[in-house]
């Protein structure tokens, strides 16, 4: 009985409801995801640092009057944006956490830009020198930290995906070349290879590699490391040697003002040798010039780009964080007494400098 009374009175309430004329309020239509190309050629710059920028102050433009950043470097001919995520940030603000590095995909995307994603896995600059295991990773153990990677690499991902963000490219490790996630992953100390040290590494890469794959099967991996003008080709022969696959090839390539030119001739030939020998693209997925000589870097960049341009197997390259000027640093760096990032490529009036244009 007290069924049946339910039932009628719900459908004396929903007649109601219709004879006031109301209706219920339309299900709102998802946002359109912007048609975003991956270029053959990607041509783009790292920005993670943006969002502090932004909030710090820092203005942009350019002489079409363009002052968002993303529009002023696709009037550069750039047409791909790459963006570093740490696991918990040291900044209390969470610059290039999860949520910062989302965001600015999300402002990439809309622009039209392809996105590389840059796992560091760790909480600050993972690089050559440092490869901090994050706080919050407690258990060392090649398993675990494997299990680690994979749960904070899909995270991530399914938080793109969720904000309509398709990456074109997901680093897994940030410059690489002594593994990562010290000392579980590490490769050699000062007393040579470690025992299980590779075996340990390509487990964790293997790990990140799957989860990537997992939440966008035609992302392409990239395995990177730095000093990419020297002879690297035994570096990702262990790599295979000891059961990890990759897409893509990254290489960092810092070329030293005025003497760049040694480099420039090296680096075509050893990506020549990679590309043909692991039958993979191969990407500069870092470089920078020094801003206290743009006419130099612009030099140097005009005379990389025409080499590597002509190499069938290099797919892109990515100046490193070229917004920075002014003597901007962010505020984390005042913890660590360091002083401001010395290759930014805008001019101190915040537009670009002839180094960035000559990546166009």
């Amino acid at each position: 009985m007290k069924k049946a009374l339910y039932i009628l009175a719900t459908a004396i309430a929903v007649l109601a409801f219709q004879a006031c004329g109301e209706k219920p309020a339309p299900t709102p239509e998802p946002e359109p995801t912007p048609e975003v190309t991956v270029p053959d050629f990607a041509i783009g710059s790292d920005v993670s640092w943006l969002s502090e920028m932004e909030h710090d102050g820092k203005k942009f433009s350019d002489d079409a009057g363009n002052s968002d950043l993303f529009e002023i470097l696709k009037g550069l001919g750039q047409n791909a944006i790459r963006l570093r995520v740490w696991v918990n940030p040291e900044d209390p603000q969470g610059w290039s956490g999860r949520d910062d590095a989302v965001a600015l995909a999300k402002r990439a995307t809309a622009a039209g830009m392809a996105v590389m994603v840059d796992f560091h896995y760790s909480d600050f600059f993972a690089d050559p020198g440092r490869q901090t295991i994050p706080k919050a990773w407690t258990d060392h153990s090649a398993d675990a930290l494997a299990a680690k990677v994979q749960e904070h690499t899909s995270d991530v991902l399914n938080a793109m995906k969720k904000a309509g963000v398709d990456p074109a490219w997901v680093q897994v490790g940030n410059e690489t070349r002594n593994g990562m996630l010290w000392p579980t992953g590490q490769l050699w100390d000062s007393h040579g290879d470690i025992p299980g040290g590779w075996s340990n590494f390509t487990k964790i890469f293997k790990a990140g590699y799957e989860a990537v794959k997992r939440v966008f099967p035609d992302a392409k991996v990239i395995a990177h490391i730095d000093r990419g003008d020297e002879d690297n080709a035994w570096w990702f022969s262990r790599l295979r040697e000891n059961g990890a696959g990759f897409d893509i090839i990254g290489l960092s390539y810092y070329p030293e003002a005025g003497k760049w030119v040694g480099g420039n001739s090296f680096l075509p030939s050893r990506i020549q040798a990679l590309g043909a020998g692991f039958g993979v693209p191969v990407m500069i997925t870092e470089v920078g010039t020094q801003a206290y000589d743009p006419v130099d870097g612009a030099a140097c960049l005009s005379d990389l780009m025409g080499r590597i341009k002509a190499l069938d197997c290099c797919a892109g390259i990515f100046y490193w964080e070229p917004e920075v000027y002014g003597g901007w640093k962010p505020a984390i760096y005042d913890t660590y007494g360091w002083g401001s990032y010395g290759k930014g490529a805008f001019t101190s009036a915040g537009k670009p400098s002839e180094a960035l244009k000559a990546l166009k």
